[in-house]
């Protein structure tokens, strides 16, 4: 994804010390609001960095549960203005004919916050039964998880350029990385990934680990177990909402994942 998609710049001061102010130019991470529509229908506006959309509102509908299959989806568009123009802020789902989605079992509100996670649930109960455990655990080795956070470093651009974006990375269970999107919002950048592996029919996403540059809220599982996705792994810590989620669910979460040091918090290593 093109920088001058994902960035703005903007006039600064920069102050170092006593010396003089210094008027610069810096670049920082863009966010911008998109409408999510299902079938000309608005069911929610959430706070995202530009680029990626159409992976984003299908890993959003697929992770909130209204979506399973990629032939319910007939394609994305971007609604036209008065002029004819695309509203690049605006994204209307078109169903497939007999496609049925139940948009009230949306459990968000019609705003999100990019930064907000759980908060923006309606039902925590009807969060935790939406989605079946991970039938098979994962145990991923030792040694392909310490290696994980330089990939993940080296594929993000973005982040690199403004150090204010989170990314999601999603490897193969010997390390391998399968693709990799930056957002403004933790959720909006997981919600890429599993738009991504929707489009490409590779959903559910067993044998594939989670890689988050942030921290692992309890949201962040739930759309990983909505993915089917068994390993998740973070840079940083953990809620106790996300352990108690793991836990329940079969999934494997590792925190605190800095080359050879980690915090397994549930499930096993191979070695």
């Amino acid at each position: 994804m093109s920088l001058a998609k994902t960035t703005r710049p903007v006039a600064i001061a920069r102050i170092d010390g006593l010396a003089a102010a210094e008027a610069r130019e810096d670049a920082v991470a863009a966010e911008e609001p998109l409408e999510i529509r299902v079938g000309g229908h608005s069911v929610a506006v959430v706070m995202r960095t530009p680029g990626h959309d159409r992976e984003l509102v299908a890993g959003f509908l697929v992770t909130e549960g209204l979506v399973k299959r990629r032939e319910d989806v007939l394609d994305l568009i971007y609604c036209r203005n008065d002029g004819g123009k695309p509203e690049e802020n605006i994204l209307d789902v078109v169903l497939a004919p007999g496609a049925v989605v139940d948009v009230a079992r949306l459990t968000r509100h019609v705003f999100t916050s990019s930064s907000c996670g759980i908060c923006s649930k309606a039902s925590i109960d009807a969060v935790r039964m939406q989605f079946p455990a991970i039938p098979a655990p994962l145990a991923p080795r030792r040694a392909v998880l310490a290696a994980l956070p330089d990939q993940l470093r080296a594929a993000q651009a973005a982040f690199a350029a403004t150090g204010g974006l989170h990314a999601s990375a999603l490897f193969d269970t010997a390390g391998r990385l399968l693709v990799v999107r930056e957002d403004v919002g933790r959720h909006n950048a997981l919600d890429k990934v599993v738009g991504h592996s929707f489009f490409a029919e590779k959903l559910p996403l067993a044998g594939t680990i989670l890689l988050v540059s942030g921290r692992v809220s309890f949201e962040i599982m739930q759309k990983a177990l909505a993915a089917g996705i068994p390993c998740v792994a973070a840079i940083s810590a953990p809620t106790s909402a996300a352990v108690e989620f793991a836990q329940a669910s079969g999934q494997m979460l590792v925190g605190f994942l800095r080359g050879t040091r980690m915090n397994v918090y549930a499930g096993t290593l191979a070695d």
